[in-house]
This record gives C-alpha cells, structure tokens and sequence, in this order.
C-alpha cells in the first residue's frame, strides 16, 4: 500500500498540540518556540488540505478532520515508542491520563489507587479532578469517570457504581427529623441538576417544598455545608459512607431516588492503548466487586 509522504515532526507536533490544548504549553513539552509549533501545524494542513485545528477563546479544537487524524495518530506513535523500547531493551512507562469527577476520586477511586500501581507499575497514571464537566480530547485526557445516564455524544461508557441519591445532614439536624414533610422549614442545598430534590419527594409521595438553597457545583461542597448544619443535602449515598460511619453526616430517611451512575467514559473513535484497557479491566472488575454500590 503506498504511503503519503508526510513529514514526521509535523504530526507528531499535531498530537502534542492537540493533548496540550495550545500551541504555547505545547512548544514547552517539545521544547521548541510556539512560532515553530504554528509552522508545523500550518505545514501539515497545507499538504493535507485540510484545517484541523482552530483557536477559540478556550484553547484549541480539533475540527472534524482533526478529531478523526488524532486518536489513529496517537495509537501509531504509541506503537512505535513500544516496539523501539523493546528494541532498546527499555522498559517502557506509559502515562495515562483520567479526568474524574471529584466527589467519585474522593469517595471511591483513590483509597483504591494503590492496588492499581501495584498491579501495573508500567503504567503512570494522572488523575485531574472536575466538577462533570469535562472535554476528553480538548484537556488531553485519555479517559474520563463522570456521573450521568451515559448517553453522552460520540462517547462509549462502561457503567462502574450506581449511586442512589439519599437525604444527608448534621446528625443534631437528623435528630428533629421525624416526617419527610419536616425538610420544608429547613434550607435545601441544591446542585446543578435542578430536578433531584423534586424526584426525592416524587419518589416518597410527600409533595416538594419551595427549594431555594444555594446552588453548588460540587457535592464535597454540598456535603461540607451539610456537616456544618447550613443547610440539608441530597447526596450520593455510596460516595459519603466514611462520613456517615464517621458521624460527620447521618441519614434521618431511608428512602432513596436513583439519579444517574458513575461511568467510565472514552471517545468513540479513540484507539485503546495497552494502559487504557488495563485502566478499564481493572476499574471494571473492582466496582463489580462492590455489591452495595450497584443495583
């Protein structure tokens, strides 16, 4: 089959532009001036015909052509660092990049970590947390674990633990909690998802108060106003286990709504490396091992 005579610096400085987000962070990894960078990007969409990257306000962004050329890209310098670090007799690390949402790292993920390493100590994995929002490709991340019902465009999601959404707060606060219908004359804090504290008194039958709490982007933080007694939170219930063990918070109801699962998440069309499917095995296989977290 012949080959296009593509010149290697030119995608290789198209992959690290794309993980890295911009030309300047990097230049630094290729340790080379930004203006160079430019160049080799405008060189190889010259030969090609095509754009492939766009600057925006927020950082750079494939287009179409280049959210196809980067994950094929990717898989084949990978392949060729293998092969010559075999030819080398190098032993080769792997770096692997996961963004997590924080309350999941916190809760769930990283008193784990340490069987990982120790089971692959080939791969060196990053871990960069976030509030569910996140952009793989754009923020050069291999792999991401966000919370939702996995129906995410262009994304291939492998559910890891659901997590019930349960009513949480400062165990003097539980204490004067005897009806569900009692919440009304206390402050709700909410998240994002505007719709959690009507699908909880839905799911009970009680009718839902006026819910004007403040509104929170981060569960840690809904929970560290809980434990304060500023106010009551609806949390996943498996995410917060050590605090209630730890009477920081307590559970004055038993009853419970299902509001979405943790997901291991990857582009659709990205190529999986070796560290990336032993990353998958293993996260898979240990949220299987957790019974009380999944329905």
């Amino acid at each position: 089959m012949d080959r296009p005579d593509l010149p290697l610096n030119a995608l290789r400085t198209f992959e690290v532009a794309v993980r890295q987000g911009s030309f300047t962070r990097a230049a630094i990894e290729l340790r080379v001036t930004q203006a160079a960078v430019s160049h080799q990007i405008a060189r190889l969409e010259e030969l090609l015909g095509a754009k492939l990257l766009l600057r925006t306000p927020s950082g750079l962004v494939p287009t179409d052509e280049g959210v196809a050329l980067y994950p094929v890209l990717e898989h084949g310098l990978d392949a060729i660092s293998r092969v010559l670090d075999r030819v080398t007799g190098q032993q080769r690390i792997e770096v692997l990049k996961v963004g997590v949402v924080t309350t999941f790292a916190l809760g769930w993920l990283i008193p784990r970590l340490p069987q990982f390493e120790k089971a692959h100590p080939e791969i060196d994995l990053r871990i960069s947390t976030n509030n569910n929002r996140v952009e793989i490709t754009r923020e050069g991340l291999d792999m991401a674990i966000r919370f939702g019902e996995g129906n995410w465009a262009k994304v291939d999601a492998w559910p890891l633990i659901d997590a019930p959404m349960s009513v949480l707060c400062a165990p003097e606060i539980a204490a004067g909690l005897r009806h569900p219908g009692d919440l009304a004359h206390h402050t709700l804090l909410r998240s994002y998802r505007g719709d959690e504290w009507p699908r909880w008194f839905a799911e009970i039958g009680v009718p839902c108060p006026p819910v004007t709490g403040p509104v929170l982007d981060s569960s840690l933080a809904i929970a560290e106003l809980a434990s304060q007694a500023l106010g009551i939170a609806l949390l996943p219930l498996p995410m917060f286990a050590a605090q209630i063990e730890a009477g920081k918070l307590a559970q004055p109801f038993g009853s419970t709504v299902f509001a979405g699962r943790y997901y291991l998440t990857c582009p659709s069309d990205r190529v999986q490396n070796s560290a990336m499917i032993a990353f998958s095995n293993w996260i898979q296989s240990e949220s299987t091992a957790c019974p009380d977290t999944r329905s």
